[in-house]
């Protein structure tokens, strides 16, 4: 079964109808991309409107639904395609359903509105676990971006701004086959680095100071997230010991990451052994994030989260240790977990780099 099949397999426990409106699970189960449109998902089909800007891409591309429809009075057409159907219940997305679409569905659509989470829950069990064209593209998004990184070892130096840095970063994935950026990129420098979603500056970097980049590209929808410090010049003894730590922390949580542990603990794996090595309230940030069509989805490994990390799913592995006004390091990769292990989508050294 393709994606919205499964989903369409699961819709008859929730009700007789489900509705997507947002742009990502619209793309996610259409394949298509679009500013608007809206997916209605039956036990046993699907019908897909969209407006006069898009109806002839759709026609053309949306091969998964058995009926593409031009939108003319949206909320008419919906009450007609339900009545013809017989639908008394409907499942909104709780995750991304506005006040504003919830009131019109109420008032327009002829039948019960459904608000719980369980909608919400089955589209995300079923993005959570990537298919292998979903990891390749995200392969092919992470390839773009170690390009950038080893593109970025020649062009960092001390003088260059944390702005320049970021926009060359920038500009190389853009041109390098990135349709877009995973999100704002992260350019900081010496002490800024203990910022760790800190916003690049006109600061000049200076010899004997970390540079960190988080940064990501995306590939026909999906995204890549890796982070990276280097120092220019010469690093003195504390921040040598720091970034140390940090990598073994990171090589500890990924040799050990696999499917069937909660996120728990799997953060716990780094989060203990910057803990012993003094630093523990230096790590103030989740270990890591899930990713796909989103730069942050499920699963997260947090010291708040006992839901599991299932087989298939991609998460990030990022510790980090931030001493205020003075220096920050992290580390990230992101990896595709497996039953007996994990497949680490990075192939970017990361061994301390001084330039």
């Amino acid at each position: 079964m393709n994606k919205l099949e499964i989903l369409q397999s699961k819709i008859s426990g929730i009700a007789d109808c489900g509705i997507i409106t947002d742009d990502v699970n619209r793309r996610y189960f259409t394949g298509m991309k679009s500013s608007a449109g809206t997916l209605l998902v039956f036990p046993d089909s699907s019908v897909f409107i969209i407006d006069f800007r898009y109806i002839e891409k759709a026609k053309k591309t949306v091969k998964n639904c058995e009926v593409v429809l031009e939108q003319g009075g949206l909320y008419k057409q919906i009450k007609d395609i339900f009545a013809a159907r017989n639908v008394e219940t409907a499942a909104i997305d709780s995750q991304s359903c506005t006040v504003a679409q919830l009131n019109m569905y109420s008032k327009g659509l002829g039948c019960e509105i459904r608000c719980d989470d369980k909608f919400a829950k089955a589209v995300r069990e079923i993005r959570i676990v990537k298919t292998p064209d979903e990891i390749e593209k995200m392969i092919c998004a992470q390839r773009i971006a170690e390009k950038g990184f080893e593109h970025m070892l020649d062009f960092i130096k001390a003088g260059r701004t944390e702005k320049e840095v970021q926009l060359e970063l920038d500009y190389y994935m853009l041109s390098h086959g990135a349709e877009a950026l995973s999100f704002d990129t992260i350019a900081l420098s010496g002490k800024n680095t203990s910022l760790p979603h800190g916003v690049p500056s006109d600061k000049k970097i200076e010899n004997g100071e970390f540079v960190l980049m988080d940064y990501g590209a995306v590939v026909d929808g999906y995204h890549s997230d890796m982070t990276r410090t280097v120092c220019v010049g010469k690093p003195d003894e504390e921040m040598e010991k720091v970034y140390n730590i940090v990598l073994k922390a990171q090589q500890e949580a990924i040799s050990k990451l696999r499917a069937g542990m909660t996120g728990f603990e799997f953060d716990k794996i780094a989060r203990d052994i910057i803990a012993d090595a003094g630093y523990g309230e230096n790590f103030g940030h989740s270990l890591g994030h899930g990713v796909g069509m989103e730069i942050h989805e499920d699963p997260v490994g947090s010291p708040r989260r006992k839901d599991i990390v299932p087989e298939n799913s991609v998460i990030t592995i990022e510790p980090g240790i931030y001493i205020e006004d003075r220096f920050g390091i992290r580390i990230e990769d992101f990896a595709v977990v497996k039953a007996d292990g994990c497949e680490n989508m990075t192939l970017a050294p990361k061994n301390l780099i001084c330039l």
